[in-house]
């Protein structure tokens, strides 16, 4: 799937629905109707939104894990644990559960963002929170050890 490129500035209303501004749904196109797998963040308080497709790849690589390993099943039951098929309704919104608004602490301003392999949802306060954590110097760091020396040709 082909995840929207920027950041998108949401609101949420009181029962949980995200209406998702036209640019973003004209990027997603014909995606939307397919519904999405919505699941708590592994590392931060946001949500991990993932196509269907791209959900099922991700099954597809835990599914080759020995489950005989107690390791392996604390890891797929950690990373599937809370995970739900959320759809479109009729006027454009997303419904998220309220137990994951709650667990990601969303309020009414949500920001929208994309990663290579899936979406992600986080309260404005928590992606501001975990954007502080690290300075420009660390990040811009990061960036030459991580990529500095790979040729992108």
């Amino acid at each position: 799937m082909n995840y929207p490129i920027g950041e998108f500035y949401c609101k949420l209303d009181a029962k949980g629905r995200l209406l998702l501004p036209s640019s973003f749904k004209e990027q997603l196109g014909d995606a939307l109707n397919d519904g999405f797998v919505l699941r708590p963040g592994l590392f931060e308080r946001c949500l991990d939104v993932y196509g269907k497709d791209d959900w099922r790849k991700l099954q597809d690589k835990l599914g080759k894990l020995n489950p005989f390993k107690k390791e392996n099943l604390m890891m797929m039951r950690r990373i599937n644990g809370g995970a739900r098929v959320v759809m479109m309704d009729g006027s454009g919104r997303l419904q998220i559960p309220k137990d994951l608004v709650e667990k990601c602490g969303m309020v009414k301003e949500v920001v929208i963002t994309s990663l290579p392999d899936r979406m992600q949802i986080w309260g404005k306060e928590q992606m501001d929170k975990s954007n502080a954590a690290m300075s420009d110097e660390e990040f811009s760091q990061m960036l030459e050890d991580r990529l500095g020396n790979i040729d992108f040709e």
